[in-house]
C-alpha cells in the first residue's frame, strides 16, 4: 500500500493515488469508479471477517464508499486511499460492534489456492478445507483488536506502519498485537491438527 501505488484503468492507463485523489477532489466520477473497483473486494473481505456477517459487511462497505463520495472534495491531497478507506471501514465496524450482538454465524471459508501445482487430490482438498475451517474459527476467536491486525497484516498484506496508520497505533504496538495474534493462530491450528 505504498503512496505511489498505481491502478490500471484499461487500455494501459495507470493512475496513482495522488492522481486519483486529485480527480476525486475535482468530482470526477470515473476516479470514484476506479477506487471502488480496486478497493471494494478488499474492504469487504476485511469487514466480513470482522463482523462475521456478510449482510452487515455489505452495509458497512456501502457506508464506507458513501463517506468517500461525501468527503471526496475535502480529501487532503496527500491522502493514501487505502489507509483512508480501511480506517473509515474499521471505525464503522467498531460503531456497529458497540451496538450489536454478534450471533456467531460462520464465516465463509478461506479460499484455497493451488497455483502452479497439479490439481489437488481429494485428500489434499479435504485437508485444506479443514485447515481453513480451523483457521477461520481461530480468527473469529481472536479479540477484535487482534483480529483486525491479523486481517490487515496477513490477509491484506499491509505493512505494519500502514496498519498503524489505519488503527492509530504505533508500529511497536502493531508488532506486539501481530505477534500475539500470530502465536494464538498457530497454536489453535496446531492444537486441533
Amino acid at each position: 500500500m505504498s503512496h505511489s501505488r498505481r491502478w490500471s484503468v484499461g487500455l494501459g492507463v495507470e493512475l496513482s493515488d495522488p492522481i486519483l485523489v486529485r480527480r476525486l477532489r475535482e468530482g470526477d466520477p470515473a476516479a470514484f469508479d476506479v477506487v471502488y473497483a480496486n478497493y471494494r473486494p478488499r474492504v469487504y473481505g476485511f469487514l466480513v471477517r470482522m463482523s462475521r456477517r456478510p449482510e452487515v459487511a455489505e452495509e458497512l462497505l456501502q457506508e464506507t464508499f458513501l463517506r468517500l463520495a461525501r468527503h471526496a472534495g475535502r480529501l487532503d491531497p496527500e491522502t493514501r486511499l487505502g489507509v483512508w478507506l480501511f480506517a473509515v471501514a474499521r471505525n464503522l465496524w467498531r460503531s456497529w460492534a458497540r451496538w450489536s450482538i454478534l450471533d456467531g454465524e460462520r464465516l465463509a471459508l478461506l479460499a484455497t489456492r493451488w497455483v502452479g501445482r497439479q490439481p489437488p487430490t481429494p485428500g489434499e482438498v479435504a485437508d485444506a478445507v479443514e485447515t481453513a475451517r480451523r483457521l477461520e474459527r481461530a480468527i473469529a476467536a481472536l479479540t477484535p483488536a487482534l483480529r483486525e491486525v491479523a486481517l490487515l497484516v496477513a490477509v491484506e498484506r499491509m505493512e505494519l506502519s500502514v496498519v498503524g496508520e489505519i488503527l492509530g497505533l504505533s508500529p511497536e504496538a502493531v508488532r506486539q498485537r501481530w505477534s500475539r495474534a500470530r502465536s494464538f493462530l498457530e497454536a489453535e491450528v496446531r492444537d486441533v491438527a
